[in-house]
């Protein structure tokens, strides 16, 4: 997610159901659901997300439509990826991934 070359700080909600597909209502759900997803709210109380938040919300995007994972199970990926047992090579393949979609980004862009 960048804007002219420059990469923010917080990104709202809308620009992360944007940038990934989701629907809003979803992205709000999912904090319910993981506890890894936590977007901090600014004093209008309007969500923020980081970098880091965009990293988990893809990644359980992945689990849940590239894997066909339920809910409970992505939870459980998480949970173990969280505890130091997940996959370096899933993670490795996740920040390709993001990086491969922002490349195509810029070059549509271009």
């Amino acid at each position: 997610m960048q804007e002219k070359g420059i990469q923010k700080l917080y990104y709202s909600i809308g620009e992360v159901s944007e940038t990934t597909g989701l629907e809003t209502h979803v992205l709000r759900y999912w904090e319910t659901e993981f506890k890894e997803l936590k977007p901090r709210k600014n004093r209008a109380g309007h969500r923020t997300y980081t970098s880091e938040d965009i990293r988990i919300v893809e990644r359980i995007q992945y689990l849940l439509k590239e894997r066909g994972l339920t809910i409970k199970g992505a939870q459980k990926v998480l949970a173990a990826e969280e505890s130091g047992a997940g996959s370096e090579q899933m993670r490795n393949l996740v920040e390709l991934r993001r990086f491969l979609k922002e490349a195509l980004e810029q070059l549509e862009a271009s």
